[in-house]
């Protein structure tokens, strides 16, 4: 009776509890008017650099190529392809468009491991070296974070783990060769481009990421990734003062580490989580794994995982990783998803999930895709999947959370105290990809193989 009744008080609590944060959050509201929509076809919009003049570069890193509209969205110039009309300027990797000094603008290039300067004209007037060439893959953005420079000129950006320091001792004989643990946290550096000197600004927390290696049956090794539907990790963004935002995925808050050196934190954002029992675990990563299945048959994710081959050498010791099949361009996302997201239903809800970076399809068949235990996932579902930060030019942080309505994703507005001062829908089919001054913000809309840029206003 005492068990039931604790139950029961327990249950009206946490009841009460939820009401009473869905009554102190602000209302879900529709963002403002399309204000101008181009007609250029695009592969897809990763970055856009809104200039003062509201003219806008666009990164098309499916189409391999760096556009300007003008603000109307009406002309458009192309300013770096893989034509001999831009001499190529565009490598055979997707890059990273990185706002410069002024209104000019850098374009990462990680095949040539260069940084190109484009003017405000749009012309390519320099050629720089890029930072140290491990990190440059880093430079592109996405789910990694959005590099920028501080007020003083210096690129603040992710760094990667440190593989050779990690190395596992060489295996010999049949044995499969052991991988190295990827840490659970990863570093923001700052790279000064004059002195070329890096140096570590903080850490902060990442998703936990396994390996999984079998024998082939060509006698190679397979290395394929444990795809985990509800990845746990902080996310960050730079500010135009030079303000780090750290968003914690633990407890869902912010810290500023501010240009000064010193950090604030922000308290708890409210935020209705939702509980899963085992139950939904097991139901979550069943439903996960027929909507990841269907992406990758359809080329929306490519081959859902990292999966190389190592060809036997002397002794068994493997000689190598090469690529199954032959690449291929890299897919379209999937309709209202972010690169590199997917959205997932189960038991009546929809879930913006992470799934790992998208793109850089293989080809030939499909590996076998290896799903975490139900076991593996959280009792609660993250508030946040990485890389769903943005800020907008007046400070406030745009977070995608997982709290889906009507099918699509709700942002969180959060402004530079930590408070949560908006929740935000966009239109049905679009992405977020950036915003300019006066309350602009730039959506990608997805017309079956290609995207629009489309010009909208914040109210």
């Amino acid at each position: 009776m005492k068990l039931t009744l604790g139950l029961t008080v327990f249950a009206f609590t946490a009841t009460a509890a939820s009401l009473s944060i869905a009554q102190s959050l602000p209302p879900i509201r529709q963002l403002g008017p399309v204000t101008a929509v181009a007609k250029e076809p695009l592969g897809a919009v990763s970055t856009v650099r809104h200039l003062p003049d509201g003219r806008v570069l666009v990164n098309d890193i499916f189409g391999r190529r760096i556009v300007m509209f003008d603000s109307t969205l009406s002309t458009v110039t192309v300013i770096a392809d893989t034509t001999s009309a831009t001499a190529g300027a565009y490598g055979i990797r997707p890059g990273g468009l990185i706002a410069y000094r002024g209104d000019s603008t850098l374009f990462v290039d990680p095949a040539s491991l260069s940084m190109l300067l484009i003017d405000p004209n749009g012309k390519i007037t320099r050629v720089m070296s890029a930072p140290r060439a491990q990190d440059v893959g880093f430079l592109v953005g996405g789910p990694f974070g959005n590099p920028g420079f501080d007020p003083m000129g210096r690129l603040i950006y992710r760094a990667p783990p440190n593989f050779a320091a990690m190395r596992p001792p060489p295996t010999s004989g049949d044995r499969l060769p052991q991988f190295p643990t990827i840490p659970d946290s990863a570093a923001l550096v700052r790279y000064d481009l004059t002195t070329r000197k890096v140096d570590t600004v903080t850490f902060f927390k990442t998703p936990k990421f396994s390996m999984n290696v079998t024998r082939s049956p060509d006698g190679g090794i397979r290395v394929s990734s444990m795809t985990n539907p509800l990845p746990q990790g902080d996310d960050w963004v730079l500010l135009s003062d030079g303000t780090i935002a750290l968003v914690r995925a633990k407890d869902y808050h912010v810290d500023w580490l501010n240009p000064d050196g010193t950090m604030t934190s922000s308290p708890k954002i409210p935020f209705q989580w939702e509980r899963l029992t085992d139950e939904a675990k097991v139901a979550f990563i069943d439903s996960a794994r027929v909507a990841i299945e269907k992406a990758r048959t359809s080329g929306q994710l490519g081959a859902g995982g990292l999966q190389s081959i190592a060809t036997g050498g002397p002794e068994g010791a493997p000689r190598g990783p090469r690529r199954e099949g032959q690449s291929s361009p890299a897919p379209a996302p999937a309709p209202n998803n972010q690169p590199g997201t997917m959205t997932v239903t189960s038991g009546g809800n929809t879930t913006v999930t992470a799934v790992g970076p998208g793109g850089g399809g293989l080809g030939g068949p499909l590996p076998p895709l290896t799903m975490i235990s139900p076991s593996e996932l959280p009792d609660y579902k993250p508030a946040f999947a990485p890389g769903s930060t943005r800020a907008d030019a007046e400070g406030n942080l745009w977070i995608r959370t997982s709290q889906n309505v009507d099918a699509r994703p709700v942002y969180n507005v959060i402004n530079r105290k930590g408070e949560l001062i908006d929740r935000v829908q966009l239109p049905a089919n679009r992405i977020l990809a950036g915003f300019g001054s006066g309350g602009i913000v730039y959506l990608a809309v997805r017309d079956g193989a290609i995207a629009h840029l489309e010009k909208a206003r914040v109210r």
